[in-house]
């Protein structure tokens, strides 16, 4: 049923489209219809952003005269036009895909940050998947998302006289949220039921619609269930492990059985975390039904199409469940799939997939069990990429971590969700109103953008910030703050001229946020600077069971209230996404500087690219790819990963380098200006930053790379595996599997000739056919060149052998013991060694 259908209050005829306007959260980035919401209710428009609350809080008294207004009517009309014009307007997929995608792409996440207005979110995995959904609505890739409606989502915050975090925990009313109930072709509420110990747990369904794609969500508060089975989903990232793996398993297993109750088939199913690793589960189990297989036919046809994209940069960072709680909350599903507790620890056991002596001593890891059941996986940066084959290579014991079959994907942010009203009229003159729905490439956009516009645009928005942190600051009651002098608190020493540096996350360790409280006095002495000042602005929630965290921000509240910093250092509390895109439409400079290689990506400063903010960033996540001296300053540049590795040793010295970098390059490049007033170097870093990286680090660039570099070729895949296929390949691998320890290595020789060596191996294949496996010669990374893989070519039988063969390579000297051979699987059909990690080395 359209959520057009959707009416649960009376409002005039002429006004009925309203229904579908409020409903879609293209409303959230897209800024067309703010005027017709202001119309309607500008009170609730500007406290909350939400067109769905707007429209059912206002008087049918009032909207039966907003019907009758000629003005609003006109306005009305024209968000209807455009609205339609929208969803029947070609797209990049439309045009450049064949349809290849039309049986969607299903897209699970445990988060959700599209919106202020919709809390399914906590930080950057959820804001992440907010803005792959409006990209792919923005380019007509068909993605039909699943996640969770949490009754109170994450906390709200904020912060005592004592500079201390408190934690509030509002309800999330349904009705007040922009989604409408799922209903069926006869009007029903979809429900999905799952089967817990002694009982079914009942799942309402909920619809959001993001532009062309929609957000499916499971709540478990439903009448029917049992108390405890409603808080299922209260409150997201529960600290309780029970509860957490009950959320898995509604998110994994409930949303792929919604999907298949609604006629939905996915052509490509992408998990983002392990938290949604369930859903290959329930994916293979449902197809082994259907096609009357055994489940390692279905696990083969099924991973082709599976996608397991990974942020995590510690293996802490995986869940792990203990066998006893996965046994009373999986058993009855297990049982009614035919499905074992064995098999399910040996596709996630926490011992890296390999069998142990007692299998109840290892926990099920939902990354192990992602990566067991998937086609592919990918991290979020060319850095995370190395941290992931590093933290996945106790899964493949015998495999370097180069070899780990991981790649990755660069995040990127919606540039329309975060541009200011400025920047957007200024990219509108230079490269037109659809520039973000339609790839855009060009290198250098602002070409014909004067260094008076950009600057321009630069003071408009440092002063409207300054605007808005002034409104927040007095409504967080800051003439009772403790402190010397309450108009600073309230920001009256906030200046628009002044360089604003700007640092917003989470508060936790790893991040460090106290890297400028390393040596209060330098910084102290920076703010104070009579012709080069500086003033910073932060916001930022830690973990409410996070001390370390709530520490750090009472360190900075304590800093900020010293006479000498009060109103100079202000801390924005609540830190949301509406914060977030004020504080990133402002300020000049963004601060990162977490521990290495702990950030996988770091979105946040991506952010600030398309309006004209600089980034002052640590070497690592995709500031390490985009940075380089044109376009803003890094903290430890070029650093290498084994480096990257240490980084607990380099806390002070970041530190350091962070005030040099402030005092002898930042601060002084901002305030050295020409004979107009313009600071030229500023400009230009800031021209080469937005026309350089703005559109390589967007969405928009990152949705079509998952398109093109892996779900259409996945496809392929996926239509290669047919069932006769599965089974076929299937059977190989179990026979191959049978063989592989019987094959064995003799008799390696090495002879040298004019700097280059010739190796020779005799390998006994056992009847494997030579053309199923490759024999490779292997020399690590060293002081005498990079890492080496070289084939080696199959020579000749050995005599009195029937498998027993002679393969051969030469390559450049090496020392003795740099060459190794080691055979593994040959097989264009499988992504190796993913879906077959067999191999033998040299003993």
């Amino acid at each position: 049923m359209p959520l057009a259908a959707y009416t649960p209050r009376q409002i005039p005829e002429a006004l009925t489209g309203l229904f579908t306007l409020a409903l879609d959260l293209r409303w959230s980035w897209h800024h067309g219809s703010d005027d017709l919401w202001r119309a309607i209710d500008q009170e609730t428009w500007s406290a909350t952003r939400n067109a769905w609350l707007v429209l059912n809080s206002v008087s049918i008294d009032w909207l039966d005269s907003l019907a009758k207004d000629e003005t609003f009517q006109s306005l009305y009309e024209r968000q209807l036009e455009d609205y339609h014009q929208f969803t029947h307007a070609q797209t990049w997929y439309s045009d450049d895909c064949n349809g290849e995608l039309d049986n969607t792409v299903a897209f699970f996440c445990m988060e959700y940050g599209l919106s202020e207005s919709l809390p399914l979110y906590s930080g950057g995995l959820g804001v992440l998947a907010g803005d792959y959904l409006k990209a792919a609505s923005d380019l007509g890739v068909p993605v039909v998302a699943v996640g969770l409606l949490f009754q109170q989502g994450y906390f709200r915050q904020n912060i005592n006289a004592e500079g201390q975090q408190l934690e509030f925990y509002p309800y999330n009313d349904p009705t007040m949220l922009p989604v409408a109930p799922l209903t069926d072709k006869d009007g029903q509420w979809v429900r999905v039921v799952i089967p817990f110990a002694g009982r079914s747990v009942r799942l309402r369904a909920w619809r959001a619609q993001i532009g062309r794609c929609q957000l499916l969500l499971l709540d478990s508060n439903d009448p029917m269930n049992e108390p405890g089975d409603r808080g299922i989903t209260s409150e997201l990232y529960s600290s309780k492990p029970e509860k957490r793996l009950q959320q898995e398993i509604v998110l994994g297993i409930g949303g792929w059985r919604l999907l298949r109750q609604l006629g939905i088939e996915p052509a490509v199913c992408h998990i983002n975390e392990g938290h949604s690793a369930f859903a290959f589960l329930e994916r293979a189990l449902s197809w082994k039904n259907d096609h009357g297989t055994d489940f390692e036919t279905a696990r083969m046809a099924t991973r082709a199409t599976n996608l397991f994209t990974t942020h995590t940069p510690v293996a802490a960072g995986f869940d792990h469940f203990s066998p006893s709680l996965i046994r009373l909350y999986l058993g009855p599903w297990m049982s009614s799939a035919g499905f074992t507790m064995d098999e399910l620890m040996r596709l996630g056991s926490s011992s890296g997939g390999h069998s142990l002596r007692a299998e109840d001593e290892a926990s099920l890891n939902m990354a192990y069990l992602g990566l067991k059941l998937c086609g592919r996986i990918n991290g979020v940066s060319r850095i995370h990429h190395q941290v992931t084959q590093t933290l996945f290579q106790p899964y493949f014991p015998r495999w370097p971590a180069e070899d780990i079959p991981v790649e990755y994907v660069t995040n990127g942010v919606h540039t329309p969700s975060w541009d200011s009203p400025e920047a957007d009229a200024l990219w509108t003159i230079a490269c037109g109103q659809d520039r973000w729905r339609r790839p855009m490439e060009l290198r250098t956009p602002l070409a014909s953008t004067s260094d008076t516009d950009l600057w321009s645009m630069r003071h408009s928005q440092r002063t409207r910030l300054v605007r808005y942190l002034r409104h927040r600051l007095s409504s967080q009651h800051c003439e009772h703050a403790r402190g010397n002098n309450p108009s600073a608190a309230c920001g009256l020493l906030l200046d628009n001229e002044t360089l604003t540096l700007g640092f917003a996350r989470r508060f936790t360790d790893y991040k460090r946020p106290d890297l400028l409280l390393k040596d209060p006095d330098r910084l102290m002495a920076m703010l104070n600077s009579r012709d080069h000042p500086l003033q910073i602005v932060l916001a930022g929630k830690a973990h409410p069971q996070d001390q370390q965290g709530k520490e750090l921000i009472r360190r900075w509240k304590e800093f900020a209230f010293q006479p000498d910093a009060e109103g100079k250092v202000v801390f924005i509390e609540d830190y949301d996404l509406g914060v977030a895109a004020q504080l990133i439409q402002g300020v000049d400079v963004w601060l990162n500087c977490p521990r290495h290689p702990w950030e996988a990506c770091g979105t946040s400063g991506m952010k600030i690219l398309v309006n004209g903010g600089l980034n002052l960033s640590q070497y690592d996540g995709w500031w390490a790819e985009a940075w380089s001296e044109d376009v803003g300053w890094a903290i430890r540049p070029g650093a290498d990963f084994e480096e990257l590795s240490r980084s607990n040793e380099h806390d002070h010295s970041d530190a350091l380098e962070l005030y040099d970098l402030l005092e002898n390059d930042v601060i002084p490049s901002f305030y050295t200006v020409n004979e107009e007033g313009r600071p030229e170097g500023w400009i230009k870093r800031i021209r080469a930053s937005m026309d350089g990286l703005t559109a390589r680090y967007s969405a928009n660039r990152m949705v079509r790379e998952y398109v093109e570099d892996f779900y259409l070729p996945m496809v392929k895949q996926g239509d290669f595996r047919t069932p006769d296929v599965a089974r076929a390949m299937t059977s190989e691998c179990r026979e191959l599997e049978m063989q592989w320890s019987r094959l064995r290595f003799s008799s390696f020789e090495v002879t040298e000739s004019d700097g280059r060596q010739t190796y020779t191996v005799d390998a006994y294949l056992d009847g494997v056919p030579d053309s199923r496996v490759a024999v490779e010669l292997v020399a690590n990374a060293s002081e005498y060149g990079p890492r080496e893989v070289h084939e080696m070519t199959m020579k000749h039988q050995l005599e009195g052998s029937e498998h027993g063969f002679v393969y051969e390579c030469t390559v450049a000297s090496r020392p003795e013991g740099h060459f190794t051979p080691r055979l593994r699987i040959r097989d264009e059909r499988l992504n190796l060694p993913l879906e077959n990690a067999s191999v033998l080395w040299l003993k």
